[in-house]
């Protein structure tokens, strides 16, 4: 083969490689939230779902609402952090696709 197909070859390999690792670190990305109060504690994944939810003796002290608001506020704020984490790792991953 001719060094430039060579040389397209080996990009297109890096490339590659550099999209695995990509969706590798996209499945890891993980947003962990502590409520205020420390009765809340969730971990969501990189798509924002719900992968465990702790609760402490506290929320006996909650109402049904107050502790729905509690929870999914919390939630939420954990999916924020695991959504801006995958838009790091996306920005990261586009700006050394630039190069």
């Amino acid at each position: 083969m001719s060094k430039a197909m060579d040389d397209l070859e080996a990009r297109a390999q890096r490339s590659l490689e550099r999209l695995r690792d990509l969706a590798d670190e996209m499945g890891a990305v993980r947003g962990r939230e502590t409520s205020s109060d420390g009765v809340v504690t969730v971990v969501v994944d990189g798509n924002g779902a719900l992968q465990e939810l702790k609760l402490s003796a506290g929320i006996a002290k909650l109402t049904p609402a107050e502790f729905e608001r509690l929870v999914v506020d919390t939630v939420s704020r954990a999916a924020h952090r695991a959504f801006a984490e995958r838009g790091d790792l996306v920005a990261a991953f586009n700006e050394e696709a630039a190069e």
